[in-house]
């Protein structure tokens, strides 16, 4: 393959991962609709809003990136033949297990350092829904590993991040696909940011590095073992630990509550 066509297979790649993600995040959007109809406050203030429709909700949003990546399998003929899931090695778990250290020790260097430049990460909407309510916390673990993590990981590891293998090294497209996952989150972040000022902008990028961090963590374990539960078991046992420190907290040191939402606000990214 002469440069040119190389480079053009390059540009052609990305742009098909820069599609699917917004389609994903699209798609998440119409998929959730029939909740909003039902309870427009899930748009406005979800704080007053019954778990049931918050659940539902939960749902179906990560079920817009299941079906934007189940579409892209259906449109270019590859099927289901193209997921890759088998049962876990012994290997595979030990995968897994580093995905989730490696993930908690990125969040708490990336803590440390903003709490040096004195900066602080953008408000993260999850814990808008959580508020004070410990079982809300609880069903996000079932939610983290039910749908969450598999419909994510699904979409930007089976789907973009291995559609990348084509023009990219393993890890050069586990690079591509974070910056790209990063990068559709920037509107978000910044529409929630206080103010869009160097400080502003600061926690902002201190926000999407945390969502590029985690995606290099899950990309790379998918590299490892070509075994998509084993990112889908690290994403979700990464959530579903902030989310039972949560509960814990919420339960049991309330006051310490403002502490313990700066956490989760952080690690977790915007869907």
């Amino acid at each position: 393959m002469d440069t040119l066509t190389e480079a053009d297979g390059r540009v052609r790649s990305v742009l098909v991962a820069v599609a699917l993600t917004v389609a994903g995040l699209l798609a998440s959007q119409v998929t959730t609709l029939p909740a909003i109809l039902v309870e427009p406050d899930l748009a406005l203030d979800p704080s007053g809003v019954g778990r049931g429709l918050l659940v539902a909700f939960f749902i179906l949003n990560f079920l817009g990136f299941a079906v934007a990546g189940a579409a892209y399998l259906a449109y270019t003929g590859l099927g289901w033949s193209f997921v890759d899931l088998r049962t876990p090695s012994l290997r595979d778990w030990k995968y897994a297990i580093l995905g989730i250290v490696a993930s908690f020790g990125f969040v708490i260097v990336v803590s440390v350092l903003a709490t040096v430049a004195d900066l602080s990460a953008t408000d993260n909407q999850v814990v808008d829904y959580i508020g004070d309510d410990s079982t809300m916390a609880l069903y996000l673990i079932v939610i983290a590993f039910l749908f969450n993590a598999p419909a994510e990981e699904f979409l930007w590891r089976n789907v973009i991040q291995k559609r990348l293998y084509a023009a990219f090294s393993r890890m050069g497209a586990v690079v591509v696909t974070s910056l790209v996952f990063a990068g559709v989150h920037f509107p978000v972040y910044a529409a929630t940011a206080p103010s869009l000022d160097p400080t502003g902008l600061a926690g902002v990028l201190v926000s999407l590095l945390v969502v590029f961090g985690g995606s290099i963590v899950f990309g790379y374990v998918y590299v490892r073992t070509r075994n998509l539960v084993v990112p889908i078991v690290a994403h979700a046992g990464f959530n579903a630990i902030q989310f039972g420190f949560l509960y814990l907290t919420i339960e049991y040191a309330p006051e310490d509550l403002e502490a313990a939402m700066a956490l989760v606000r952080l690690a977790l990214p915007v869907g």
